[in-house]
């Protein structure tokens, strides 16, 4: 029987699976080439280092995590359904959550960077529409909610929460009430 042509791609999907399941500290070249069934020799020529493999581990978490999230979207609450479902994903999947969310990056500099770089327009478009607020108002409550998203699902994801998810989503409305009456007020001064 010939030997199976270990690929780059597997050895992503390997690392993947490994991550998903046990934890980014379990991604190490031994455990990938025990899920391949393979030597260590295939892993290395496709990972001269961790960091590179790291880097791809990550774009393929981001494009699962976009999936997971599109997957659980509702079209007529974009606003609230996504943070609902960012919320549901740190449940659902803590070991991603951690890998993606949790990582030190080097990109980010200021509060606009993240909203740069974890925010999309079709969101700020469909606040502004829905909630009659210029596109610079529909921007700052859409930063102010992924802020306190990603605290309630950082707590999800590193902790045995078991937290009821009526009362996550009470306190996400309960936040974006209190956004947005705050940046509506200081319209109207």
């Amino acid at each position: 029987m010939p030997k199976q042509k270990i690929t780059r791609e597997m050895v992503i999907e390997a690392a993947f699976d490994i991550a998903r399941r046990e934890g980014m500290e379990k991604v190490i070249v031994k455990n990938i080439a025990d899920k391949l069934g393979c030597s260590v020799q295939p892993i290395y020529s496709y990972c001269s280092n961790m960091e590179g493999l790291k880097e791809a581990l990550t774009e393929r978490t981001g494009t699962f995590m976009k999936e997971y999230l599109a997957a659980h979207i509702e079209k007529k609450d974009y606003f609230r359904s996504m943070g609902r479902a960012q919320l549901r994903f740190a449940r659902e999947e803590p070991q991603l959550f951690q890998l993606y969310f949790l990582r030190r990056r080097s990109d980010i500099h200021s509060l606009q960077d993240l909203y740069s770089k974890e925010s999309s327009r079709e969101v700020a478009k469909f606040i502004s529409d829905t909630l009659q607020l210029t596109m610079a108002q529909a921007e700052q409550l859409h930063l102010h909610m992924i802020i306190y998203t990603m605290g309630i699902a950082s707590i999800l994801a590193t902790s045995c929460s078991h937290i009821p998810e009526e009362e996550l989503m009470t306190q996400l409305e309960t936040a974006c009430d209190a956004f947005l009456a705050e940046i509506r007020r200081k319209n109207n001064e």
